[in-house]
Order: C-alpha cells, then sequence, then structure tokens
C-alpha cells in the first residue's frame, strides 16, 4: 500500500499532483458605479439595497438564461455561463431591470452596474474562478460606463447573428495585466439607441462633408473675387495712367470734356422712361387683383396647422361569453376553469410599427421604432405598452388599454376550444412562427395581416411577436378570477406575455400557452395589442 501510495503521490504524505481542471465559459464580471459614495450617503440603506438586488435580481437572472453565480464581492459579482448568448441576454435583462428599479428614485440615489463579458479558458472552483479570461472580464467591466456592457472580440464572434441588437465596435484597447491588446464592443440592446448611434455618425459626417464643401466653396470665391479685382485694376489702369495725365491740363482738353454735358439730354430720357411703368395697361390691370391675394392666406393656414391625425389602431367588436380556460399541456396552463368574459373590443392586429411611433412623436413612448411602418412594433417593455395605451386613451378619449390574459385567450380561441384556432393538428402556413410557413426568417416579423384571421376576425393570435397582456406572472391558474379580469397585485415584477412570436416554434402559438418576462426589460420578440372597454 505504501508503494501504490508512493506511486499517486511521490511521496508518502504529499498532497495528490492532479491536473486542474479547465474548461472554457463565458464569463460575466459586474461592479457597482460609485459604490463608495452611496455607502457615504447611507451605508446600511446601500447595503440593504444591494442585498436585495442579489436576492432579486442577479440571482434570478443568472439562474434563469442557465449561469451559475460563483461569488458576489460586496459591490460586485462574477458568474459563469456555458452559452455566450445567455451570458449577455442575462447581462442585458440585469442592466434593463435596473433602469426600472432606479426610475423612481434620485440620480445620485441610483444603483447602477457596469459588466463586462468575456470567453475564455479559466479554472473552476467551488467558490471562485481564476484565469485570464477572468481578468479580461473584470478589466472590460472597469472601463464600461455605469448601465452598459461591455463584450470582448471572442463573445462578440460567438453572438453577433444571434441576438436582436446592436453593437458598436470601440475598438482595441490595453489593459491592464494583459500583454495582447483586446478587442471590445458595447451591446445597444435597444433599437433605438443603435439607430441614434447610427444617427449620430451620420450627422458628425455630414457636418464634415459641409465644413470641406464649405472650405473649397471659400477657396473658389476668394480666387475668383481676387482674379475680378486684379481684372479691374487692369481695366482701370489706362484712366489713370501717368502718359494720358500730361495732356489733361491742356487748354484743348476742356472742349473735350463739353461732351459729357449732354447730360440734360440724357436726363429726358430717363423721364420719359419713368411714366411708362405708371401707364402700362397690363399693371393698370393688375393693380385691382392684388388686394384679394390677402384674404387667401388665412385659408390655407389652419389647413397646415391642424394636427395629423392619430392612427388609431383597428379593433373588432366581441360579444362575450363563457370559455374553459388553460390545458393540462402544461403545470402553468392549470387548472383548465370556466371563465366568463363582458363584451369588449380587441385589436384586430397587434400595435404597428406606425402607430407606435405616433406615440413617440407626440414624446409620449420612450423611442422611435425604425423598421416597416405596418409591421408590429417589437422589443417593448410592458411599462412600453401601458405608456402607449394610456396615450392612446387621453389622446382619442377613450378607453383605450391592455387585454386581460383571459380576454387574450378567449379572443384567440376564437369561439374553439381546440389545441389551436383552427383545430387540434398543426397547419403550416396558419401563423408566423419559426418553420411554420413560406415567410422567410427575418429581423422583423412579417406585416400585420399577412396571414389568415381566425373565426372572430382577428390576426395574429399567435406567433408573429409575443404579446404583453395586463396581468401579472403567476406560476398556474390557482386563485385566478373566473369574470375575465387582469389577474394583479401593487407591485409585480413581472408580466404575462402570450401568442409566441415569429423566433419560436409552433408550440408557442398554441392558444393556451402562457410566458412572462421582466416588467421593465425590453426583448426583441415583444409587442401587444389593445383592449378597448365597452
Amino acid at each position: 500500500m505504501a508503494q501504490i501510495r508512493d506511486i499517486k503521490s511521490g511521496r508518502a504524505g504529499e498532497p495528490s499532483r492532479e491536473p486542474t481542471p479547465r474548461r472554457l465559459a463565458a464569463i460575466v464580471a459586474g461592479d457597482i458605479s460609485g459604490y463608495s459614495r452611496l455607502m457615504q450617503i447611507d451605508e446600511e440603506g446601500t447595503h440593504n439595497r444591494v442585498k436585495r438586488l442579489e436576492r432579486d435580481v442577479i440571482e434570478p437572472t443568472i439562474r434563469e438564461h442557465h449561469g451559475r453565480l460563483v461569488k458576489t464581492t460586496g459591490d460586485g459579482f462574477i458568474a459563469i455561463f456555458d452559452s455566450p448568448v445567455e451570458a449577455v441576454r442575462a447581462s442585458i435583462v440585469i442592466q434593463q431591470n435596473l433602469v426600472g428599479r432606479n426610475a423612481s428614485l434620485p440620480k445620485h440615489h441610483w444603483i447602477e452596474y457596469r459588466i463586462g463579458v468575456n470567453l475564455g479558458d479559466v479554472i473552476i472552483e467551488t467558490d471562485d474562478v481564476y484565469g485570464d479570461g477572468v481578468n479580461i472580464a473584470t478589466r472590460l467591466e472597469g472601463i464600461a460606463h455605469p448601465g452598459e456592457v461591455y463584450i470582448s472580440g471572442g463573445i462578440y464572434e460567438q453572438i453577433k447573428h444571434k441576438l436582436v441588437c446592436g453593437y458598436e465596435s470601440l475598438g482595441d484597447r490595453k489593459v491592464k495585466n494583459i500583454t495582447d491588446p483586446v478587442r471590445v464592443y458595447r451591446v445597444l440592446p435597444d433599437p433605438s439607441a443603435l439607430h441614434e448611434v447610427r444617427n449620430r455618425r451620420e450627422r458628425i459626417l455630414i457636418l464634415l462633408l459641409c465644413l470641406a464643401i464649405l472650405t473649397i466653396a471659400g477657396g473658389a470665391f476668394w480666387y475668383m473675387f481676387a482674379q475680378y479685382r486684379k481684372a479691374t485694376e487692369q481695366a482701370s489702369a489706362p484712366v489713370s495712367s501717368p502718359a494720358e495725365t500730361p495732356k489733361v491740363p491742356a487748354p484743348a482738353a476742356r472742349p473735350r470734356a463739353a461732351p459729357p454735358q449732354p447730360s440734360p439730354s440724357v436726363a429726358p430720357t430717363q423721364q420719359q422712361a419713368t411714366p411708362r411703368p405708371e401707364t402700362s395697361p397690363t399693371e393698370k390691370q393688375a393693380a385691382p387683383l392684388a388686394p384679394p391675394a390677402s384674404p387667401a392666406a388665412p385659408e390655407t393656414r389652419p389647413t397646415t396647422q391642424a394636427a395629423a391625425p392619430i392612427p388609431e389602431p383597428e379593433t373588432i367588436s366581441l360579444r362575450g361569453g363563457s370559455f374553459a380556460m388553460g390545458s393540462n399541456e402544461d403545470i402553468s396552463e392549470r387548472p383548465v376553469r370556466q371563465v366568463t368574459i363582458k363584451p369588449f373590443a380587441m385589436g384586430k392586429f397587434p400595435v404597428t410599427v406606425r402607430e407606435w411611433n405616433a406615440c413617440a412623436a407626440a414624446k409620449a413612448c420612450g423611442f422611435t421604432a425604425i423598421g416597416k411602418d405596418d409591421a408590429p412594433i417589437t422589443n417593448v417593455s410592458w411599462s412600453d405598452a401601458k405608456q402607449y395605451v394610456a396615450w392612446l386613451a387621453q389622446a382619442t378619449r377613450k378607453p383605450y388599454r391592455l387585454p386581460s390574459e383571459a380576454e387574450w385567450e378567449y379572443a384567440a380561441r376564437g369561439g374553439t376550444q381546440t389545441r389551436y384556432w383552427w383545430g387540434d393538428q398543426f397547419q403550416p402556413g396558419a401563423v408566423n412562427c419559426r418553420n411554420c410557413s413560406d415567410i422567410p426568417a427575418s429581423e422583423q416579423p412579417a406585416r400585420v395581416g399577412s396571414l389568415k384571421p381566425n373565426p372572430f376576425g382577428l390576426f395574429d393570435m399567435g406567433g408573429s411577436v409575443d404579446q404583453w397582456v395586463e396581468d401579472c406572472w403567476h406560476k398556474n391558474y390557482q386563485g385566478a378570477p373566473t369574470d375575465g379580469s387582469a389577474w394583479v397585485e401593487n407591485d409585480c415584477s413581472s408580466h404575462v406575455i402570450r401568442s409566441g412570436s415569429w423566433r419560436k416554434d409552433s408550440n408557442y402559438a398554441r392558444t393556451s400557452n402562457r410566458g412572462s418576462y421582466d416588467t421593465n426589460v425590453r426583448y426583441p420578440t415583444h409587442g401587444f395589442r389593445v383592449a378597448l372597454s365597452q
């Protein structure tokens, strides 16, 4: 036994020198910006808030995206993920969730994380992780701005075609204690931010181009002016020529000056030219027509000042009734129960980019959407959807709102009790979902009304975009209301989404399928439709 022990450990009593386990992982490093300042303002309160964020936001988000929280460091954290996509997605969710939590606080009390994400070969132990991969992630976090996510080139190459967001290249950066420069990208999860960056670059380029054109034009003008001045001086040179000056004092020169005195004869010709406009018959006819032109101006002003009509979503009135809500296919859809719906109107289509941008133009919605006008709006949070319906209700003086979850399923079923509104078997071409129709894959869902409506005449009740409803998320229907009203609490961190999307498979397009997402977080497949109380 002693010999065996010596072979394994070299010497009796020495620890075994087995190779340290290594693995490739996506490392997320987060740190609170201005933590020392926050502690000086309110030490105990800041500590409690940070712990609450770790418990309610950081840990659940990392776990939901299949990562592992390795450790917390008082004002920061380190997590690892098998998937770079999930690592970046979790980072975006954390940042956007914090935006919602900070909204009600004064700016000097905001808790903002800087996050860096890197892909590297690391040594993982039970309560820590080591290696250059971790060091690079922490360096990226150190140069990130508060509320932003910076990723390395290795992460970018893995996710650039897999997440619907933008990336701004910040070039190669030399970071502390790392030999080679690191390629750095800033993540732009909001399409309006990406659009804003592009616009800013375009404005800078246009400004530089205008300055270049003005410089060239100014140089050309100066050159032409110089040439003109030179030509003028040359033309006037004979008049002031010294060769002619001796002839001026001669007495014969004065009679030569007499011809200019026919100026009296020139005057009559000018006086004859002056009365011509006064006696012109054409001008006498034009004179009485001039006054009526002024009253015409006020008539055109109201048309130019009139406000553009609000693009109001088209709705379909539903009589209401009772139906069996839910299914036994998923635990979150149980128990199946009878629900009674009151009459109401439902948006015929999901809210479109054009309809959303009317709200953005009125400064009532958070961003201006890009894409085709007749495509559904995407990348909106539940809070964004609530802003839109509140603005629409005020602008039109009609009781617009988000539908309740029960109203949405009632409308989606279209009077049926089957798996899909057309039957229990999936039917290709019926919904805009992944591999469900001949509509090509795109960064934007198909325009509204591209496919057939359900029996109630509603389009895209399944597929197209995930659709927010009013209800807070509950893991099942135990205790849910049966009168069709929304199931809400005063403060819920996530809300229900229905329908599935163009990026999900057909199982998500079932009429009873339900999911949830963070209340204040935008996601590229999330949209909504409106309801109207009667």
